[in-house]
């Protein structure tokens, strides 16, 4: 049973499936009509079906044949929703990005899913068919099997834009870019918030919390920084240590992730070896390492030229910005920042991101954090407070949705001087959601080889150094942040910086002292003791 009649749009296990578009006869992709179109609910058939991947909220399959996906909540054993909960938790996903999220990113980039129902007889075989394949440190949670309500969507990891790559090989990249700019409120009480990004402190915790084995040299900031050359630097750390910010699938299939117990070389050769046919498709390259270096480096030059594209068509809406200059343009413990010290150089060039691109846009939206977590806790607070004596106006102040158009109405409002209405409160905390939910999205860049005589102006086109490939980059995983989660918010900001200041320093001095120590120019300055 079909429930609404929407756009198609990307989502996934705990935001964060993978999704793709079939061309349909007259070239133009599934995902602009119903994506559950031809979905017979009387012949749902489990085996037709396989295991795609989950997060901590949800689980997704993917059809064998049809390019769909369907989308199942997930609960605790000992905790069920009554299906009209499940039905609007659903919905309200769908109306996000249709009414809000579109108008940051651009129509063409966000695609929404539909409801749909299906029989239980299908959820319930489902479910045992695909218990063996999935991760044992996710079997705390089962997928719904007591209301059949799920989403149905394009599945993007092989995406075709156009009829004419019907059966050519599809290559996908996904991205989890994180937060890309230092904080600049005011209302920031650490001095180390306004030098070293949240993505760079927090790996220090992670790691000695057991969750990665190493620090990552990946930093935000370089990849958002518009400069080729941190952009390359970047995406190579992400490659060299995926943890769960990329992922790499062909035709579908997942080739290259996290795997943080294996050799990252093994893996990198192994990468090259299905990317070799893509890139240098007259195999007239040797094996070897330096096979794997040039790969990957062709690899490098065509996301990060995908990533500054932009188009006419995937404009977004004519909302008012934050300038992004307000924002410090480098992370003083980015390991680039290091690498320019070793090379003798002090300077780090800025270029900006092109306004159009995807990247500017998810910058955009994650700058409407402008308060930071420090200054947007006791607005949350001043919410609450509200809330307990007028808990009718829950529903009214639209914390829980519909997430429509007049919600993203709310959102227009940039001001920042605090009137001490619950109204400015209400808006910063609604702001700060969407935020946070543009620093945990996914960029998603399907890529598939053309020939020269296939492109045309109207068909966006990256070239590489022996291939050209037509080329699509869309934004996932854009369910809004909760809105009770914002003191889980406020606590782990604070771990995060308290663990930074008390344990990083006096083993990892920040970049400022690397260029003191490191540059042979420096000036030794002393002072009365």
């Amino acid at each position: 049973m079909i429930r609404e009649r929407a756009r198609t749009r990307v989502a996934g296990p705990a935001g964060g499936g993978r999704t793709e578009t079939c061309p349909s006869p007259d070239g133009e992709p599934e995902s602009r009509g119903r994506p559950g179109r031809g979905m017979d609910a009387e012949k749902m058939d489990e085996n037709e079906w396989k295991y795609h991947g989950e997060g901590n909220k949800s689980l997704v399959v993917s059809h064998r044949q049809r390019c769909v996906v369907l989308r199942f909540l997930k609960f605790s054993p000992n905790r069920s929703k009554a299906p009209e909960e499940i039905l609007r938790h659903l919905q309200n996903i769908a109306d996000f990005g249709k009414h809000v999220m579109k108008h940051f990113f651009g129509e063409k980039y966000v695609h929404y899913g539909e409801v749909v129902q299906l029989p239980l007889d299908f959820v319930k075989q489902l479910c045992l068919k695909i218990q063996s394949e999935r991760p044992e440190s996710r079997c705390d949670k089962d997928l719904d099997t007591l209301t059949g309500y799920a989403m149905c969507l394009p599945n993007l990891t092989r995406l075709q834009t156009y009829c004419f790559v019907e059966h050519r090989p599809i290559l996908c990249v996904e991205i989890k870019p994180k937060c890309g700019f230092i904080p600049f409120s005011s209302h920031v009480s650490q001095e180390i918030k306004r030098k070293v990004c949240r993505y760079c402190m927090h790996q220090h915790l992670k790691v000695a919390n057991g969750k990665w084995k190493q620090l990552s040299k990946y930093c935000p900031l370089d990849l958002f920084s518009g400069n080729k050359q941190r952009m390359h630097f970047a995406l190579k750390s992400l490659l060299q240590d995926a943890q769960n910010n990329l992922k790499i699938f062909k035709n579908g299939e997942l080739i290259y992730g996290c795997k943080d117990d294996q050799d990252s070389l093994s893996d990198r050769n192994e990468l090259a070896r299905h990317l070799k046919p893509f890139f240098f498709p007259a195999n007239g390259m040797v094996n070897g390492p330096h096979c794997t270096r040039t790969v990957i480096k062709e690899l490098i030059h065509v996301i990060t030229m995908t990533l500054l594209s932009s188009t006419d068509a995937c404009r977004a809406g004519n909302m008012k910005t934050v300038p992004i200059s307000r924002g410090r343009s480098y992370c003083e413990a980015s390991a680039f920042s290091k690498e320019l010290v070793r090379n003798g150089k002090n300077k780090m060039d800025s270029c900006g991101l092109p306004r159009d691109c995807l990247l500017s846009k998810t910058l955009q939206a994650q700058m409407l954090d402008m308060l930071d977590i420090e200054g947007l806790y006791p607005l949350y607070n001043r919410v609450e407070k509200y809330l307990a004596e007028f808990p009718e106006e829950r529903s009214t102040l639209q914390i829980d949705g519909p997430y429509n158009e007049a919600f993203y109405e709310k959102l227009l409002d940039l001001s920042t001087e605090d009137d001490g209405t619950e109204t400015f409160a209400l808006t910063k905390v609604q702001q700060y959601r969407v935020a946070m939910t543009a620093k945990d999205c996914s960029l998603m860049i399907s890529l598939s080889p053309c020939l020269q005589d296939e492109c045309s102006d109207q068909r966006p086109v990256v070239l590489a150094s022996k291939s050209r490939f037509t080329f699509s980059v869309s934004v996932l995983d854009l369910d809004l942040k909760p809105y009770e989660s914002i003191p889980h918010q406020y606590k782990l900001d604070g771990k995060i910086v308290n663990y930074y200041l008390k344990n990083v320093p006096a083993k990892d001095d920040p970049v400022k002292s690397n260029l003191f120590k490191e540059n042979e120019d420096c000036t030794l300055v002393l002072h009365k003791v």
